[in-house]
Formats: C-alpha cells, structure tokens, sequence
C-alpha cells in the first residue's frame, strides 16, 4: 500500500543529517547497497539501515533485494512535487553529494576498489 506523502512528512523524513546525505548521494549516483551508502556516509550498517527503512516508509526510496544485498533508489512513484524539493535540494548542495559520492569508485565498490557486496 503507498501511503500519501504529505510536505510535513517529506520535511519531517529530510531533517535527518544521515537521511538528507542518503537522498542526495542517491540522487547522485543512482542506485547503491546498503554497505556503498554506509561506506560514504562512514557509518555503520544498522544505522544506516534504519534510516534507510524510515526513508522507504515515507515513499522515499524503493529497494530490491539481490541474494542477501539490498539496494535503494529514489523512488520514481513519489509525487512531482516531492521530486522536485530533492532535485533543489540536490542542486543547492550537490559539491556535498558529490563528495561523498567520491568515496565510491562505482555504484558497487568502495574507494578501495573492494566491492563491500560483491
């Protein structure tokens, strides 16, 4: 079932530090795993995850799972209006996003070159 998302919701769901540098390093890259999202973001799994999870609840962010990694993206099912409040947000900090989506080498590996889910 999705649920409505309503501006209070959006606002509450983006006021997170850890939840806004999610969105924008998803709006940056694309798709990424849980473990490439905590790797940038440099925390740990659960906290991530938690986040994560509040994000998709709130119609954020959709996930699919692939053998025992899940993987999250913006999702294109969120109203327009909300889209657009990311894309701004995303162009008034992108260099922030950017950063931290220098610590990945690809969608599926980490700085080191190590995929953390591979």
């Amino acid at each position: 079932m999705i649920l409505l998302l309503t501006p209070l919701q959006l606002f509450k769901t983006l006021s997170d530090d850890t939840r806004l540098s999610i969105v924008l390093l998803l709006r940056e890259m694309g798709e990424l795993c849980v473990c490439d999202i905590g790797a940038a973001l440099d925390a740990p799994q659960p906290k991530i995850s938690r986040h994560l999870g509040m994000l998709r609840d709130a119609g954020v962010l959709l996930d699919r799972k692939e053998g025992k990694w899940v993987h999250y993206r913006l999702s294109p099912q969120m109203p327009a209006w909300a889209a657009r409040v990311i894309e701004e947000a995303w162009e008034a900090d992108r260099t922030a996003a950017r950063k931290l989506a220098s610590k990945l080498t690809s969608v599926n590996g980490t700085a080191d070159g190590k995929s953390c889910c591979g």
